[in-house]
């Protein structure tokens, strides 16, 4: 595609950050014309090429959700990392269009490749860019692979066959809109981070507000379920991707397992898994709410384990899983004990829930 064709991204963009839509999701807001301007990020572009890498598993992500002692991790997060994946294709991509000679009477071809690497609106380019559309979910949509497609992007200073926009193709269903536990969408194609569950559980850096925390349900990593619902998905045939395909120690695993990682075992179970980015101190955190809305009392021993880990982010959801699953005599009992030493403001109001 033309570089110079993207228009319109750059007041969607203003009128996120305008309305704090974005949340705690920085990034979005720093510099946002070179977000929304291939130019100003690299003068030197004339093209862009973006690809599309299909990742649609080969299960049934609302039967995974009714399992409550069991975790839910999201589609995209079920094997290896993508970004590496992408990378490594993009630089073999990369490396053919570098060593073009006499493209366009031109003497030396430059690239850049991308994978959330830099101030890129990826899903406005590949729509652009023909690879599908802008769904009202905000996720791209093909024909193809439905709402599972990993995008890519390189940047180059040769001139390129120009692709035809791909059109809208949703029509009037808004499955992936009404589907949403939290109603985050505040209208088609427009999403409040503040209210995504996807966004407080993998990349909030503090607590879990209270009001989303039932809502969680199992989910302990990501959110899928305005895009499992989009009916373009049956046209999507399962990742061949080898490395993308579903490790199976990650469908449906038991949360009991999960609460007795460490540090140590939580990066050996998760190397080379987007997981391992949240840290062992937030993985517990969601995997600590997931606890409390299990009705599996179970787990209370490894929940009562938490109660005095050094992270107050820990502690604190430790509290609230407790109180959810305690009788209400012991969980007053151990408050008593438990609030004498708690110096954290927000562990010593997890304390005090019961009122």
């Amino acid at each position: 595609m033309d570089a110079g064709a993207v228009k319109n991204n750059y007041s969607h963009l203003q009128n996120s950050i305008k309305n704090g839509w974005h949340a705690q999701m920085n990034w979005l807001s720093d510099r946002p014309k070179r977000r929304a301007f291939p130019k100003i990020l690299w003068p030197e572009v004339k093209s862009i090429i973006v690809v599309g890498l299909n990742y649609a598993p080969n299960i049934d992500i609302f039967k995974l959700l009714k399992k409550k002692n069991r975790a839910f991790i999201s589609s995209y997060a079920l094997n290896r990392d993508y970004h590496d994946i992408i990378k490594g294709r993009l630089k073999e991509l990369a490396s053919i269009l570098s060593s073009a000679k006499g493209i366009e009477e031109q003497k030396e071809a430059k690239v850049k490749i991308f994978v959330d690497t830099a101030p890129v609106m990826e899903k406005a380019l590949a729509q652009k860019a023909s690879i599908g559309w802008m769904g009202k979910h905000s996720v791209i949509v093909s024909r193809k692979s439905g709402s599972y497609l990993f995008l890519g992007v390189i940047y180059t200073n040769i001139d390129l066959p120009k692709s035809k926009e791909q059109q809208e193709r949703c029509g009037s269903c808004e499955k992936c809109l009404t589907i949403c536990p939290t109603n985050a969408f505040i209208r088609p194609y427009v999403l409040d981070a503040r209210k995504c569950l996807a966004y407080y559980n993998n990349e909030h850096k503090g607590h879990i507000p209270l009001e989303f925390r039932i809502l969680m349900g199992n989910r302990i990593f990501g959110c899928d379920d305005c895009i499992a619902i989009c009916p373009w998905n049956k046209f999507a045939k399962s990742t061949s991707e080898i490395k993308l395909q579903a490790r199976e120690e990650l469908i449906a695993p038991e949360i009991a397992q999960f609460l007795s990682f460490d540090d140590k075992k939580f990066r050996a179970f998760f190397t080379r898994s987007p997981i391992k980015r949240l840290g062992i101190k937030r993985f517990l955190r969601n995997v600590l709410i997931c606890a409390g809305n299990s009705e599996d009392k179970t787990l209370l021993a490894q929940i009562k384990f938490h109660l005095t880990d050094d992270s107050p982010l820990v502690r604190a959801m430790a509290v609230w899983a407790l109180y959810r699953l305690e009788e209400r005599e012991e969980f007053l009992a151990m408050r008593q004990f438990y609030l004498k030493n708690e110096k954290d403001e927000q562990v010593v109001n997890e304390w005090n829930i019961s009122g």
